[in-house]
């Protein structure tokens, strides 16, 4: 276990802008001898620990849970009661209720190439929503001041179109819009021999598109993986995909399109009817007295 020096609000704070997977461990309640009291917090994460709920055998239980709500993918807040001198056999005897709220991150990775004009503008629309974006440029000096200050935003200097598309993670939406032609094909050529992307778009026109599929083709790449790019970017799929886009082609118009298309692309966690705490569990743990 790898305890940080960060505070835990620090850590909550800069683990929400970056859209990474973690646990809020808020300590609610407590009778008896405790090593802390009720509002003591940490967050977790699969591989930190930031401040502390007072240590010990309770403690490394709280991580344990945490971690393994984190590698289920199970979202949302769920209450572990701790019997100090039963479950976890300390010596104090004391009783505790500590709320786990479960962040899961991001729910997608966007890979923007290109700080282009319409590049900026995807990565604006783009701020408000819950997807962590690497905004990829060859050139030097390209990103603008602004994105600095952009929540779940990394912007990466890539002269290599091979190593740029390597790093990325897998299941990612990439969209290809960079200055130059031979930069796009060789972009689009390595997110097709990933074979692990969600979805890849090509800004472009058709005859742009016909000319890359050719040489793409040449390159090894089949149909099917051909069929799944789409260029011009911004039409959504259905029976008018791959027509002529008409009406206002300015780069904002072209990044609302963009985005439009990506939206049914990219799934959002399922929300039951019910959420937060089970309304019984709250209840009791408000109410009765502690069992040790």
């Amino acid at each position: 276990m790898s305890m940080q020096a960060e505070s835990w609000h620090a850590a909550l704070h800069r683990l929400q802008r970056e859209g990474l997977p973690h646990v809020l461990a808020t300590q609610v309640t407590s009778a008896g001898s405790t090593p802390r009291e009720p509002g003591a917090r940490m967050v977790i994460t699969a591989d930190a620990v930031f401040d502390t709920l007072g240590g010990g055998t309770f403690e490394w239980q709280t991580i344990e849970a945490a971690r393994e709500r984190l590698s289920a993918g199970k979202t949302g807040m769920s209450l572990e009661a701790f019997s100090l001198g039963g479950r976890s056999g300390q010596c104090c005897g004391g009783f505790v209720n500590v709320l786990l709220e479960v962040f899961p991150g991001s729910p997608a990775t966007l890979a923007i190439f290109g700080a282009g004009h319409v590049g900026r503008e995807l990565v604006r629309l783009a701020a408000p929503l819950p997807w962590h974006v690497l905004w990829h440029d060859s050139r030097t000096d390209t990103f603008p001041e602004w994105s600095a200050d952009q929540p779940r935003l990394a912007c990466r200097h890539t002269p290599d179109p091979a190593e740029a598309v390597a790093a990325l993670p897998p299941g990612v939406h990439a969209l290809v819009l960079t200055h130059d032609h031979a930069e796009d094909r060789a972009l689009v050529d390595a997110l097709l021999a990933r074979g692990d992307t969600a979805s890849l778009g090509l800004i472009g026109s058709k005859s742009k598109w016909a000319s890359f599929r050719a040489r793409l083709r040449e390159a090894g790449h089949g149909e099917e993986a051909l069929a799944g790019v789409r260029c011009p970017i911004g039409i959504a799929a259905g029976p008018n995909q791959g027509e002529k886009r008409g009406g206002d082609k300015t780069p904002y118009a072209i990044a609302i399109a963009a985005i439009a298309e990506l939206l049914p692309l990219i799934e959002s966690p399922e929300r039951g009817d019910q959420r937060g705490l089970d309304p019984a569990e709250l209840r009791s743990m408000l109410t009765d007295e502690p069992h040790k």
